[in-house]
């Protein structure tokens, strides 16, 4: 009868099978919420430095180079916690890597995603700093 035992229900299943669902909330709530408290190193990767960054810096629009994985959400808080300063809005643009060429070798360049901050009126960050 040792084979049948293996279908037979005890009566501590229920018990842990509720253990297992509130073990799945928590980890699916700490995830959420360690998402939100990632490092800014973690979602900012630079500052994107270009003639029309430069421009569009006048308007108090910055763009900054993100990782793959931040969302509107994750780079709000980076750019609050990096600057001191809220942003108004918060676009997001993936861009898709060139096809380049070296020769006869052919390859892509990596995707890459970009964030667009625009910040409240009289309200500035100094992102030229260090070029």
């Amino acid at each position: 009868m040792g084979i049948f035992d293996r279908f037979k229900k005890t009566q501590h299943e229920p018990e842990a099978s509720q253990e297992k669902k509130a073990m799945l909330v928590t980890k699916a709530v700490e995830g959420s919420v360690s998402m939100q408290k990632r490092a800014t190193s973690d979602v900012i990767v630079r500052p994107l430095v270009t003639e029309k960054s430069a421009i569009l810096s006048s308007v108090n629009t910055y763009i900054f180079v993100v990782t793959k994985n931040a969302n509107r959400i994750a780079v709000r808080s980076a750019i609050k916690q990096m600057y001191g300063i809220t942003p108004v809005r918060v676009n997001i643009q993936n861009v898709s890597g060139k096809w380049v060429r070296f020769g006869r070798s052919q390859g892509k360049r990596s995707d890459w995603k970009k964030a667009l901050v625009t910040l409240p009126k009289g309200k500035t960050i100094n992102v030229y700093e260090g070029v």
